[in-house]
């Protein structure tokens, strides 16, 4: 599990990186390294990203219920 988390975790971080370099440069390094943004490798790595995306913030929901006080979950 810990090795999924840090993948995932890396996979966000290059993704922010990317949105980052399309928002500043209008340069998308997946689709530059991949032959573009329809091609089936670029597809397949935004969907990875995606994926890590979900499954960071079904951890970060787990750990923060975990973390919440029980007077605070009463109301």
């Amino acid at each position: 599990m810990k090795a999924l988390n840090v993948v995932t975790l890396v996979l966000l971080v290059l993704g922010g990186l990317n949105w980052g370099l399309i928002g500043l440069l209008q340069l998308d390094l997946v689709a530059l390294v991949f032959g573009g943004a329809d091609s089936p490798l670029s597809r397949m790595v935004d969907l990875f990203v995606g994926s890590a995306a979900l499954w960071q913030l079904l951890r970060w929901m787990r750990v923060r219920r975990r973390l919440q006080p029980a007077s605070a979950t009463t109301g």
